[in-house]
């Protein structure tokens, strides 16, 4: 009688607990979904897999300087010395005309730190000059570039230069995820991209500039971000690629066509409370009518 009493309790304790477990997995999928204020995103688990979130990821839009996250991954293939000094240059770049920077043209620095110029602070001329002088030329590496983007499975991506500034550099939130989880393997990247800040000297002439990292977050304690690249020209809005954790999971971050100066920054924001808490954050009145004239536009443009 004792064992069958101490069976029946066993019993409905499994029974209360297989429920418990089916119910908390039941509110989890029936968490209402985050809406963002960008027109492509998606949030992968980087140790499972798991895609946590996905808004339109196979849409190919131009992508503005997450361009130069591939210019930094090629420019590490070819194995050049980074403490080679080179000279900045951008004459086989017609792009780059009339395009203002606080950088001079011929000046001088390393390799490395053309490179952390070029993912920390976005410097066009820094990308632009790391093409340069890429063994082949200018044309060598925006091939290098693509070649790769192919190696990877990146079938939506494009680039005709190595900055972004060209409308023509194109990818989807997809296929920079496989970018993202690529750039593991470069540890260099991911410690250039998130320096916050560089007090840089140059030479022939011999000046000196300061340099901030454009992804604010990084300056934020409640962030810890491994690899990260941002983006913006009017035609592909805000972009916004990172390595970095929510809710105790590493995970590759992407959100392209941001609407508003910091909104790429927000909809990041926006994931990780909605991940860590399970509540959602609207978004504002003038994004939704941002991204239904962008879907429109999209849209005919098919």
């Amino acid at each position: 009688m004792k064992f069958r009493f101490l069976f029946a309790c066993t019993l409905l304790c499994a029974t209360a607990l297989n429920s418990a477990v089916s119910s908390a997995a039941q509110a989890v999928q029936n968490k209402p979904q985050q809406e963002l204020a960008s027109g492509s995103a998606m949030l992968v688990d980087l140790a499972t897999n798991e895609v946590l979130y996905a808004s339109n990821p196979h849409q190919p839009v131009p992508i503005a300087s997450v361009t130069k996250l591939m210019a930094a991954m090629v420019t590490l293939d070819a194995k050049l010395p980074l403490d080679e000094k080179i000279s900045v240059k951008i004459t086989d770049s017609p792009v780059m005309r009339n395009i203002y920077s606080r950088v001079r043209l011929g000046s001088v620095v390393t390799r490395e730190t053309m490179l952390l110029l070029t993912l920390m602070s976005s410097e066009n001329r820094a990308a632009t000059s790391l093409a340069h002088h890429y063994p082949g030329g200018f044309k060598a590496f925006v091939r290098a570039m693509n070649d790769k983007a192919t190696a990877l499975g990146m079938s939506q991506t494009h680039y005709v230069e190595p900055t972004g500034l060209s409308p023509d550099n194109v990818s989807s939130a997809n296929d920079l995820i496989l970018l993202l989880k690529e750039s593991q393997t470069y540890p260099l990247l991911g410690k250039l991209s998130s320096t916050t800040k560089k007090h840089v000297n140059f030479e022939s002439p011999r000046y000196a500039l300061d340099f901030q990292n454009t992804n604010k977050l990084v300056f934020k304690n409640n962030w810890n971000i491994a690899l990260t690249k941002t983006g913006f020209t009017n035609k592909a809005g805000h972009c916004l690629v990172m390595l970095t954790e929510m809710n105790k999971r590493k995970v590759a971050f992407v959100v392209l066509d941001s609407f508003g100066k910091y909104t790429h920054m927000a909809d990041a924001n926006r994931l990780k409370n909605w991940l860590e808490t399970g509540r959602t954050t609207p978004i504002p009145a003038s994004a939704k009518a941002y991204k239904k004239q962008r879907q429109a536009t999209q849209h005919n443009s098919i």
